[in-house]
């Protein structure tokens, strides 16, 4: 079972950078774990941003390619997310989880129901 804390989040200016830390206290599998970031804005859907596959492969979408980057410490059980040049519309919170249970559940990531409590990022003009 995972038990997932993020922190880091904040409040910065665009252009600014933050660095966003998730823990798994729960898994004895984390190394083996797809891990992704996920955020929700306020009124739009729930969407993956980045994720690491238990080989290191990265994957960003669109919006946030070449501005974060993601990483993985096994030894510490975590994951980790750099976002930088941030942009207003980069404002949301932020929740990280393993992606293939995530997806696998349903395609509204929301709908799944272990999620930790995120962490709040704030991007202003």
């Amino acid at each position: 079972v995972q038990y997932l804390t993020e922190s880091g989040g904040g409040l910065v200016q665009a252009g600014g950078s933050l660095r966003l830390s998730c823990l798994d206290s729960g898994s004895s599998s984390f190394a083996d774990t797809h891990m992704g970031w996920f955020r929700q804005a306020p009124g739009k859907q729930r969407e993956l941003v980045a994720s690491i596959t238990s080989d290191f492969v990265k994957e960003y979408s669109d919006s946030v390619k070449d501005r974060f980057t993601i990483s993985r410490d096994n030894s510490a059980n975590a994951i980790y997310l750099l976002l930088e040049d941030l942009e207003p519309e980069d404002t949301a919170v932020y929740y990280c989880n393993d992606v293939q249970a995530v997806a696998g559940y349903s395609r509204t990531y929301s709908e799944y129901p272990y999620w930790g409590q995120g962490t709040q990022v704030t991007v202003s003009s």
